[in-house]
Order: C-alpha cells, then sequence, then structure tokens
C-alpha cells in the first residue's frame, strides 16, 4: 500500500518531534517546513494527501500560505493549527474552506483522527462496506428465497438499493458484480411472484394486495386534504434508488414523515400506471368508461392528454369539491414559470404537477451518444439524476414551497430498469412497439421467456381484439425483432426501458413531507 504523505508546516517544528515520530511510526512519511514560503514550494515539488498548517508563522501567515495552496491545489486537505481561539481567525480558516482545525496543544491520537477522517476515510469505508456486505449476501440470499409477498419484496428491494449506494461510496469494486448477480437473483424470484400473484390482486379480498396507482388520490390525498394545502409532484421515471440520492437535498427543506414503497401496474409505462393514478380506476375501466380519452398502443395519438380531466372525474365521484390546480412541465422554462407562478397556484387546495426531466433523460440515454456516455452505467444515472435536479427548477420550486404551510407529497407512477438481453418476438403490423411488452394478437415468442396474460381482462387490461394478449419482458430483457435484429439489439442494449416486470419498474417511492419551516 502507499504511503500516505504529509506535510507540516510549524515555525516551531522542533517541539512536534515526538508528533512526528508517531506518525512516522504508524507508517505514514512527514516532510516538515517552518515557514510558508518553504512550505508551498514543497506543495510544488511533492504530492501530498494531507497539509497540517500553523496559523502564526514568520512571512506569510497560515491564512497566507491556505490561499496560495488552495489556489493551486483546491482539493488537497489543510488542517489548521493555531494558538489561538478566536472567533474571526476560524471563521476565516473555515471560509477558506479548510478541512479542519486543531487548538494547540494538540496530542498525537487527535492527528492520528484527523488524518483517517480526511484521508483514510474512503479506504475504511470500503473496507467496512465490503465486510458488512459480505456478512449480510446470505441473510439476503434466504430473504429472496422465502419472499412470499410484496412486503417482503419491498423490504428486499430497501436493503438492496441501500447496499447498492453504499457500494457507490466505495473505491473496491469487487463486490459490484457480486450485489448484480444478487440483484438479477432477486428480480428473477419477483418475477416468478408476480406470475403467480399479480392477477389475485384484482380478486376480492386479497390480502397480498399492494398501495397501487389506482389507491394513491382515495387512500392518501383524501383524507389529508381537509387538513392542508397538498401539493402533489409526480416525477415520471423516478425511482426509488433515484429518490434516496435526492433525499438529502430535500431533507435540507422537508421533514420526511413517511416513506412508502408501492407497486406501479402493469405495463409499467405512463400510458398506462399515470392514466390510472389520475383516473382511479384500472386501464380497461379507463376505456370502458371515458373511450374518448383512451388510445390504444397501435392508434396515432397522445395517451396522456386528458390528466386533468381524469383526475376532475376521481375528485367528483369522491365528493371531492376543493379547487384543483393542474400542469405538466415538459421543459425549463415552464418550470421557471411555475415557480414564478407560486402564489396563484396556492390558492387552490390540490396542486398536481407532472415532471418528466426524469423520463426525458432515459430516453435521451437511448437517442443521444452524448447521454450514453454521461449515464453509461447505473451509479452515473443516479449522479445524472442528481445533478439534473439540483439545478432544476423543480428543486427551486420545493425551496420555495418549503416557506408554505403545505404538505408536499413526492411520486411517480413507474420506475425504469437498464436492460441488456434481447429476446425475439414476431407480430403482425399492429403489435406494440414498446420494449419491455407486447399487445396483439398471434404473438410468437418463447413463453418460457416471458410473463404472459392471455386473457387481459383478468388483471383489467383493454384488449382492441378478442385473440389480444399481453407479454411482459422482465430482469434485463427487452423485445426485438427479427427483421434488422443485430442492429435493433445494438441500439438498445444497455438503454433504460420501462413497461415491464422488475423490481426497479415496479417498486415505486411515495414520499409524504412537511416543510421544516
Amino acid at each position: 500500500m502507499r504511503k500516505i504523505n504529509i506535510l507540516w508546516a510549524d515555525d516551531e517544528i522542533d517541539l512536534l518531534k515526538v508528533h512526528l515520530l508517531f506518525l512516522e511510526e504508524k507508517g505514514y512519511n512527514v516532510i516538515t517546513a517552518n515557514n510558508g514560503d518553504d512550505a508551498i514550494s514543497l506543495v510544488h515539488e511533492n504530492h501530498f494527501d494531507i497539509i497540517f498548517l500553523d496559523e502564526h508563522m514568520p512571512g506569510l501567515s497560515g491564512l497566507e500560505t491556505l490561499d496560495i495552496i488552495k489556489g493551486i491545489y483546491p482539493t488537497i486537505p489543510v488542517i489548521m493549527i493555531t494558538k489561538s481561539e478566536e472567533e474571526d481567525i476560524m471563521d476565516r480558516a473555515i471560509g477558506a474552506k479548510i478541512s479542519d482545525y486543531l487548538i494547540k496543544p494538540v496530542n498525537p491520537n487527535q492527528i492520528l483522527l484527523i488524518i483517517k477522517k480526511n484521508v483514510d476515510t474512503k479506504r475504511l469505508i470500503t473496507e467496512k462496506t465490503t465486510k458488512d456486505y459480505q456478512l449480510e449476501f446470505s441473510k439476503l440470499g434466504a430473504q429472496i428465497n422465502e419472499a412470499s409477498c410484496f412486503k417482503d419484496w419491498a423490504e428486499i428491494y430497501k436493503k438492496l438499493v441501500y447496499w447498492e449506494l453504499e457500494l457507490d461510496e466505495s473505491e473496491d469494486n469487487a463486490m459490484d458484480e457480486v450485489l448484480k448477480f444478487q440483484k438479477d437473483e432477486a428480480n428473477n424470484y419477483f418475477t416468478k411472484y408476480i406470475k403467480n400473484n399479480y392477477h389475485k390482486w384484482f380478486e376480492n379480498q386479497s390480502k397480498d394486495r399492494p398501495l397501487l396507482p389506482i389507491d394513491l388520490i382515495k387512500n392518501k390525498i383524501i383524507p389529508e386534504i381537509d387538513k392542508h394545502k397538498i401539493v402533489m409532484v409526480i416525477i415520471d421515471n423516478l425511482r426509488y434508488d433515484q429518490w434516496k440520492i435526492l433525499q438529502p437535498l430535500i431533507r435540507e427543506y422537508y421533514q420526511v414523515d413517511s416513506e412508502t414503497i408501492y407497486s406501479s401496474i402493469l405495463p409499467t409505462s405512463t400510458s398506462y400506471a399515470r392514466n390510472a393514478l389520475f383516473a382511479g380506476l384500472m386501464p380497461s375501466q379507463i376505456q370502458e368508461q371515458y373511450p374518448d380519452f383512451w388510445v390504444f398502443d397501435e392508434e396515432e395519438g397522445g395517451k396522456n392528454l386528458h390528466e386533468k380531466e381524469l383526475l376532475q372525474s376521481q375528485l367528483q365521484r369522491l365528493k371531492c369539491n376543493h379547487k384543483l390546480f393542474y400542469d405538466k412541465i415538459v421543459n425549463n422554462k415552464a418550470g421557471e414559470k411555475l415557480v414564478e407562478n407560486l402564489s396563484s397556484m396556492l390558492e387552490n387546495q390540490l396542486s398536481v404537477i407532472v415532471f418528466n426531466f426524469v423520463d426525458m433523460i432515459s430516453h435521451a440515454r437511448t437517442e443521444m451518444q452524448m447521454i450514453r456516455e454521461l449515464a453509461n452505467d447505473e451509479k452515473a444515472y443516479r449522479s445524472l439524476t442528481y445533478t439534473w435536479f439540483e439545478h432544476s427548477s423543480l428543486f427551486e420550486l420545493l425551496k420555495k414551497l418549503s416557506t408554505k404551510n403545505i404538505k408536499l407529497i413526492i411520486t411517480t407512477d413507474h420506475g425504469t430498469i437498464r436492460v441488456s438481453n434481447a429476446l425475439k418476438v414476431i407480430g403482425d403490423k399492429k403489435i406494440t412497439t414498446n420494449l419491455r411488452y407486447k399487445q396483439g394478437k398471434n404473438l410468437d415468442y418463447n413463453p418460457k421467456e416471458v410473463c404472459e396474460f392471455k386473457n387481459p381482462k383478468q388483471i383489467f387490461l383493454p384488449a382492441p381484439f378478442i385473440s389480444s394478449a399481453y407479454i411482459f419482458a422482465s430482469n434485463k430483457d427487452f423485445f426485438a425483432y427479427p427483421n434488422n435484429y443485430n442492429h435493433y439489439v445494438n441500439h438498445y442494449k444497455d438503454t433504460f426501458q420501462h413497461g415491464g416486470i422488475s423490481l426497479e419498474e415496479m417498486l415505486i417511492p411515495f414520499i409524504e413531507l412537511t416543510p421544516k419551516n
């Protein structure tokens, strides 16, 4: 292992021999300077992992030396050491982005702790995370094998996401492949669970039926609407892991009251799941009750053009007469306009806003090489989501809402999964084009490779033809046509898709928050 290089600059360096010997015995390489000019020269000539800098030195002061070092190498951790407890010196040092400060006299253990905190942290975290996941691996594997209900799967998925995010912070990639294997195994077992149980969710008195999109307004919004003004933000394609990386930003402004994992419906696509959320009805019920609003996959026209009307109809059925605001944000300019008109929005008791940006990122990644390279794996995809949100009009909206007396809901209608394995499927010209599900008649496929529902009515899906059936891809599979097969596979492999069966697509967040202010 490479030795850690330390620079210690202090005009009384001879009095620190005990500390220097202690660090050398611990395996650190320490180089010393007794003034700021020499310290700067040494920084130019050497690679240092951390710098200890005395505030009171002849010539350049510690703060002046700090400014010059940070101007050259802004990422080197610098620890300020001072005899003074004056608050303005501490404030100036912290403002100059020191990593920490110590007040003389210091003891060796303080120094050791500072080094571990600023230099060894990643290594120590990596070692502990790897060890902890290795211990958890068998327990999690047993839970996957024994899962028998939706609640079990929600807990398993939370744990998988937890370890995924923990390993993101690790410098050792050895466990990444192990976790991918375990996640694939979980998705395979989850698919079997859905094959055997999804249709039962719609039978009377189903004990295992989870919260579904059709339940959100009735069960989550209506009971609260007389108590607070509610702002419901629906972020299309927001996965649970993406919520978890955004949570620290949001937590600065909001208290998380509850975090629920609920289930999307099949197909896990916007035209089905989000329409179901707004209507409070399953897709076949929407098609029967509002035939003018429903557009079949093979038909021309937008499939989510009547969300406000469907929501208004549901509120009327539930005898909710409160004023409703609805908007769909598809670009940053529209988001900025919404923020500007916040006061008029809050004249309504219920505000529902759809943000399509995460969905746009996933689709852009499919079509644009630059976005593919920016989000070349799951970690990078999460990072891109974080960067978008941090600078988005949505975050600006949430910050302004945090000063108001409202209840905030953040949720989505489905997630997305990175696909890698192509399955051949054949159908007529009216077969759906979605990569994760197909609907049509005379479909030709390997039944062992898909989840099939030959009776769509059983799971409340509309069927344009008597012989119509639905098939769903699971885990990392996607459907490809035999014609021009290789081109099709190369274009869509390793892209993020939705519509099928996976933990990432179906197990999605419903978050209730209240402002801290």
